[in-house]
Parts: structure tokens; sequence; C-alpha cells
């Protein structure tokens, strides 16, 4: 996912924020103990301040929740507090911070942009744009303001008028390397890539420093296929100075991170991070790590994943406990291989299958599959909790009915989580045979997904298994945010070589040609497959 920068109020310049004058009626018309309680109340302010800045967040509350008892009027402490509170994820009650400060001071600019995006951050769109526009009622040439605008409208693919805001805050603030950044990002959601990459590197030459841009950069770059100036920057994934850094990187093992040091001998470990997903595709690595020497290879991965992964050339030991691992001379994460093999797209070490499904598994699947008519899979949803998840998923099982139309083929669902339950109750003339509830692991739908003639999915982690399976499969894909390992405008993958056809949307959430297209498709390989055409014979 390529990070935007919202702009929200710092905590840094608690002197000039909170002098006395900001507040204070007037000298003669506070006692002396009321100037004494208000100077109290600054001074907790500013040691919130500082501990919010060290990162002590605990003791950044305390002080600033005693500036608001000595002071329960402090607009200002109700909105760094809730800044405070968004850091901790307490979102609710930050919501309720910063409404309090905006009732105590109505034209309040940095609260209502500071409310305007945590409504964005927690999905509430409309709000969040209602907060905005106030704020530009009360400031038309914010170009803060039209940033944090811009990047709503990107969120909800409103890409003209997201176009428009950044347009308008630009001329306001040409110099504003955020706003190139969050420009860059609709640029890239929007395939217009040329654009983009001229829109991030305009950011560097403001803020050659700026993490988020090199990284947003480096997916850019993955996309397009420039793989040799790409990985670098997507190491910075991990990076703290990243607006919304990926979690899990182990620094705490007492053996070093492998930066393509020699192996001969030694034994490493691959930790996991990100999806499912990603897990399956770069597992590839574990062989050439043991052709180049290593003595043992041992991964870590979601216990989904276990049985599977167990079953990859060169894997001496698979762990789903981090706890358990025993010491290792290197450990790497899996999507940090590609930079330390010097990986190209023409060098992808594309050799499928590497993945095997297990011999037992497949008997158990067999029986509850199919024996006449091609059988073909379907998984329309995604993980929920993804990123882009509202993109690259069907909404409805229903999307996919033109697909019954075509004759001699069996559908079986895949689908696990959300959409599990329309399989087991589709629409009338949908027929498809729900096998989600029994799939305990990945080994299960390798077992599945060997034994079908064909798999239709969306961008999610069983394409992945086909991919590795060297199994057809056909993926639909979003034109918005379209991952970046899918190259830009191919039909098939050069980390999949057999077996894989892209489908790809036209249009914004626009599934129609896409299901059109795959429709068409299954027809004339419904027509031509060996196993139909036997079976007529």
């Amino acid at each position: 996912m390529l990070n935007q920068q919202k702009i929200s109020v710092s905590e840094d310049p608690i002197l000039d924020t909170f002098a006395p004058h900001t507040f204070v009626e007037s000298e003669e018309q506070q006692g002396a103990d009321s100037r004494t309680s208000d100077a109290d109340a600054i001074f907790a302010c500013q040691i919130g301040a500082i501990e919010s800045a060290k990162g002590n967040i605990s003791e950044a509350e305390v002080a600033y929740r005693r500036a608001l008892k000595l002071k329960p009027d402090f607009a200002e402490a109700f909105n760094n507090l809730g800044i405070l509170l968004v850091r901790a994820k307490r979102f609710f009650e930050a919501e309720a911070a910063y409404r309090r400060a905006l009732e105590l001071k109505p034209d309040f600019l940095e609260a209502r942009n500071n409310l305007g995006n945590l409504l964005a951050h927690t999905n509430r769109f409309v709000e969040a744009e209602a907060a905005y526009l106030r704020a530009l009622e009360l400031e038309p040439d914010s170009a803060e303001t039209l940033n944090n605008l811009g990047s709503l409208y990107t969120d909800t693919k409103r890409i003209v008028e997201a176009e428009a805001a950044y347009r308008r805050a630009l001329e306001l603030n040409p110099e504003f390397a955020d706003l190139h950044n969050n420009r860059g990002v609709l640029l890239a959601h929007s395939q217009r890539y040329v654009e983009a990459e001229a829109a991030y590197r305009r950011a560097l030459e403001l803020k050659p420093d700026f993490t988020d841009v090199q990284y947003n950069l480096g997916c850019l770059l993955l996309g397009l296929g420039r793989y040799a100036e790409a990985w670098n920057c997507y190491e910075l994934r991990y990076s703290p100075r990243l607006k919304k850094p990926a979690t899990g990187i182990p620094h705490y093992l007492p053996y070093p991170q492998w930066h393509g040091e020699c192996v001969a001998g030694k034994s490493i470990v691959i930790w996991i991070e990100q999806g499912l997903g990603d897990q399956v595709q770069f597992v590839r690595y574990a062989s050439l790590l043991k052709r180049r020497g290593a003595s043992r290879v041992t991964l870590v991965c979601r216990p989904a994943l276990k049985p599977l992964l167990e079953t990859v050339e060169g894997v001496d030991a698979v762990f789903t406990n981090p706890n358990t691992v025993p010491l290792h001379d290197y450990w790497s994460l899996f999507m940090s291989l590609p930079l330390r093999f010097a990986t190209t797209v023409q060098t992808i070490p594309a050799r499928v299958p590497y993945v095997f499904p297990l011999r037992e598994r497949i008997e158990r699947w067999r029986k509850k599959l199919p024996r006449d008519g091609l059988r073909v899979g379907l998984v329309w949803k995604g993980n929920a909790a993804h990123s882009n998840d509202a993109s690259r998923s069907l909404p409805a099982i229903s999307v996919l009915s033109p697909l019954w139309s075509v004759p001699g083929v069996t559908f079986i669902s895949l689908q696990k989580g959300q959409g599990e339950d329309e399989a087991i109750r589709p629409p009338a003339g949908q027929p498809l045979i729900p096998l989600g509830q029994g799939i305990q692991d990945f080994a299960d739908t390798a077992a599945i997904v060997s034994q079908l003639d064909l798999t239709i999915c969306v961008d999610t982690s069983v394409a992945h298994v086909a991919g590795a399976l060297g199994k057809p499969c056909w993926v639909m894909l979003p034109s918005f945010n379209t991952d970046w390992r899918w190259l830009t405008d191919q039909t098939d993958s050069p980390w999949y070589p057999k077996g894989i056809r892209l489908f790809r949307q036209a249009k914004f959430d626009d599934w129609t040609g896409v299901i059109d297209e795959v429709t068409t498709a299954l027809k004339s390989w419904a027509m031509t497959h060996p196993r139909a055409k036997s079976k007529a014979e």
C-alpha cells in the first residue's frame, strides 16, 4: 500500500501554541490564582509535548490531563491529547478530544483537520469530507487542508476531485513535498505511471530524505518491472521513519540479518512477513540458498502455510512459533530475498512447480470433487483486512453469474472467510460445490487446486498457490492500486510462467468487462480442453 501524508498539528511548537495571550482575556480580569493555574496548565502541556516527542505515551497523557484539570477550557490541550490518543490507536477517545477542542474553539483549523484525518482513517469518509470542507471555509487558502482533502478523494476513488484539490494546493505551495508525494500516489493508482514517477522525484528534490516517497517510488518501479532500481527502495517498508511501517521485523534476534554474504556452510532462517500469498511467492528462494551451500534453511511462517511450505525443495525445517526457532548464522525476510539475489524480470527464479500437494490430502479431497465435467475453482473475495480489499474483491458472488452459462463446467468454491456463506447458500441458478468450510490449511488448498482443470480468482493467496503448483489460474485484477507483482498491461506473469493469465479492469470498480472477458475465454477453453473433447468422442 502506498503511503499518503495527511497533515496534522505537531505537538512540538508548544511555546508558541500555548502563549498566555491566546486564552487569557486580560490580566485585569484574572486573579493571581487564575494566572497561576493557567501558567501551570501551559507548563503541563509543554511537558506533555516533550514526553510525546520522546515516545512516552503514558507520561504525555498524564501531563495533558493535568493541564486540562487545571484549565478545562484549554482547546489546544484537547487537540494535543487527541493527537496522542490517535498514536495509541484509541480512536473513540481521540475523536471526543478533537470535538471538545472544536466546541471550545470552533475556528480551530488544526483540530478540524485532525478530526478529518481521524474520520478518514476510520473510513467515515462523509464525515471526514465535511470536516475538511469546514476547515476550508475557515481558511480557503490552506494547502494543508487541500492536501488532506485530496488524500480523502484518492482513498474514495474520486480521482477528478482529488486532482483538483492537489492542483489548487500546489498553486498555493509548489514546494510542499508531502503534496507531491500524495499526488504521486493518486497518479500511480490511476495508472498514470510516468506522471507519478515525476511527482515522486520532485518530492525527493524538495526533501531528499523523505522515506515515504522513496518507498512509494520503489513500489512504482517494481510495477514497471524496473527491479534493479526498485528493491533497495522496497527495503524501506520496515523503516521507522516510514509513516506506516510494516511490522514484524525481528530486531531482537541475536544473529545478523543476511545481506548477501556467502552462506556456504551457514544456516539461515527466512522470517515471516506480510501476507500468506507473499510467503508462497517468495519461498522459491529457499532452494537457491541451498544451492549456494547453505547448511540449513529454516522458515518461519503462519500455521496455515506450514504443511505446504514443508514440501519446498531445500527447506530443512518450518516453524510457526518464532520463540522456538534455534540459533542460526543469519536471518532474512521473505521479501528481501529478491534484492539479495539481484533479481530482475529476466532472472526471476521461475521454475514451477516449487510447492507440491500431499498425497494423503489429494486422496481426501478426490472423493469430494465431481467426476464428470471440467472442474473450475472459484475465489471471489480476499482477506477483508487487506488495505485494497474493497477494490480487489468482488462485491458478491452474483457478479460471476455470466460464468454459469458455460456448458460442461462444474464450479467449485475455495472461498474461505468473507464470502464463504455465499458459497454455502448461493443464489438460485448459480451452481456451486462449496468446499471452503472443509479447508483447514494451504495443503488442503493445494490438494484441491492440483485436481482442478482451472482456478479463477481475484488477487489473493490462492492465485499464488496455483501459480506455485504450475496449475492453470486466471486472476482478475482491479484497475485501482493494482499490486506491483503483476506488473502493468501484461496478461501473463514472469513469476508464474505456467498457467497464470491476467484479466484487468478497464475502469475503477467495474467488473462487468472483466467477467465478460473471462466468460468468453472460458467458453473457448471449455470447448477445446482435452478432457472435454475426449468425453465428447
